[in-house]
């Protein structure tokens, strides 16, 4: 029987709460910059961080004398986007700018996620390019659309993660699209130059063709 009390006790405490919302961008941070995320000292950091990584929960990519902390897999990301779905809210309802930005437009870990990914997952949907519910699944009219805007299938497939997967977006209460075609998706969105990531930050800015891409799914 899975030890679920031992996952939520180290999910629990706010310092490595803090830590594992700093890593869902999907990107590497050293134990330095974790313990300032965490607001605490680097021998305390360095303490929670070997909790969760004995947990199964982070990962360690050594580089040089270096090393770097990240998010175990989807699996655990997933997890962690469930928890802030059912989390209270901690601050006022009116959200500041920076917030509103990451409503519209965020990293979750490795796929869009807030209003432009659920408005994605709804495009997608609309055009019958996936369907079904759990299982999910990209159907023949999405495969052909992957190979118009330059997404490869042998290498979603080739990766032993499902290719598609919904994902409950915390701020907006609705499916967005995760799984390898999701991270496929954003990475095409950058190397298209149609969105980019805000400095040291989740945010996704989309620029207007961007957008168009989101609602259309069609190329400029």
């Amino acid at each position: 029987m899975p030890d679920i009390a031992a996952v939520a006790q180290l999910l629990a405490d706010p310092t490595r709460a803090r830590m594992l919302n700093l890593l869902m961008d999907g990107q590497a941070q050293t134990a330095t910059e974790l313990a300032l995320a965490g607001g605490v000292l680097p021998s305390t950091a360095s303490s929670h961080l070997t909790r969760l990584t004995d947990a199964g929960l982070l990962t360690i990519a050594r580089q040089g004398r270096h090393r770097y902390f990240r998010i175990a897999g989807p699996e655990v990301a997933a997890a962690i986007e469930g928890l802030m779905n059912i989390a209270p809210n901690v601050r006022p309802l009116r959200f500041g700018p920076r917030d509103e930005a990451m409503r519209r437009a965020r990293v979750c870990y490795d796929h869009l996620a807030g209003e432009m990914g659920v408005r994605l997952f709804d495009s997608l949907r609309r055009k019958k390019l996936v369907a079904g519910e759990e299982p999910l699944a990209l159907t023949r009219a999405g495969e052909a659309w992957c190979e118009r805007v330059g997404i490869d299938l042998d290498v979603l497939r080739a990766n032993r993660r499902r290719v598609c997967r919904q994902c409950l977006d915390w701020s907006q209460r609705r499916a967005h699209l995760a799984g390898s075609l999701g991270e496929a998706i954003l990475d095409r969105l950058f190397a298209l130059r149609y969105a980019r990531r805000e400095a040291d930050s989740r945010t996704v800015i989309l620029t207007p063709r961007g957008e168009t891409f989101i609602d259309r799914l069609e190329l400029a």
